[in-house]
């Protein structure tokens, strides 16, 4: 898996990581150690592989680094990243809508097929699949449209037990567990209620499709929903 990263999806994770869901809260520590860390995390490689990859893409313009040593897209960064998240999830859209994939293999596949698409074929597609709106997972094609609805949004570990939300969208970066979700039935429009929360044991209950299931940390702040 390690193997096969290269700018684009480095560029779509340092994209994700700066523009989080909910209230935005500026780092006010952080080393480029914590950076790619993070980075690393999310793409499965080694911390080393995310800096390296991160010094790369500040010599290249891509990326510079802020107060804290965080790593921020440059305008050029910022326009390849979003053009990236855009196909990428337009592609995903023509594997379900129109190959027959689950929308968990999708993501799988889209990542895979990602440069093999030029940019005026990622438009003819859009045309023909309609202009959608969203990626099968939830997340707006629209880029500007999906950091306003950002602030709407919080992951499930952040309610309060009683709450009740709509799941909106779900976490991509771990393939097990958005397969995990969709044999949960935890899909997008889908209503749940936050039972009980005991964060510090990693544990979550919720009550969803009618019957009430035990999640763990994880799980729960995959889930990216609206309060009710």
């Amino acid at each position: 898996m390690a193997a096969g990263h290269g700018i684009d999806d480095y560029l779509e994770t340092i994209y994700f990581l700066a523009f989080p869901i909910g209230e935005y809260r500026p780092a006010t520590t952080g080393t480029s150690q914590t950076i790619a860390s993070r980075v690393a995390e999310m793409l499965g490689v080694s911390r080393a592989s995310a800096g390296e990859m991160l010094k790369r893409l500040e010599a290249e313009g891509l990326v510079e680094r802020g107060e804290h040593k965080e790593a921020i897209l440059t305008p050029a960064g910022a326009k390849r990243a979003r053009t990236v998240v855009r196909k990428h999830r337009i592609i995903e859209r023509l594997l379900t809508d129109f190959m027959g994939y689950t929308a968990a293999e999708a993501h799988v596949h889209a990542d895979e097929l990602g440069g093999t698409f030029t940019d005026d074929m990622v438009e003819r597609i859009e045309v023909k699949l309609g202009y959608p709106d969203r990626c099968p997972h939830g997340w707006p094609v629209d880029p500007d449209f999906e950091q306003a609805e950002n602030r709407e949004l919080e992951p499930l570990s952040g309610l309060e037990p009683g709450a009740h939300a709509t799941i909106v969208r779900l976490a991509e970066h771990d393939g097990d567990l958005l397969h995990w979700f969709y044999d949960q039935g935890m899909t997008p429009g889908t209503a749940v209620e936050l039972r009980a929360a005991e964060p510090s044991a990693g544990q979550f209950r919720v009550a969803i499709n009618g019957s009430e299931k035990a999640i763990g940390e994880k799980a729960a702040a995959g889930l990216f929903v609206k309060r009710v």
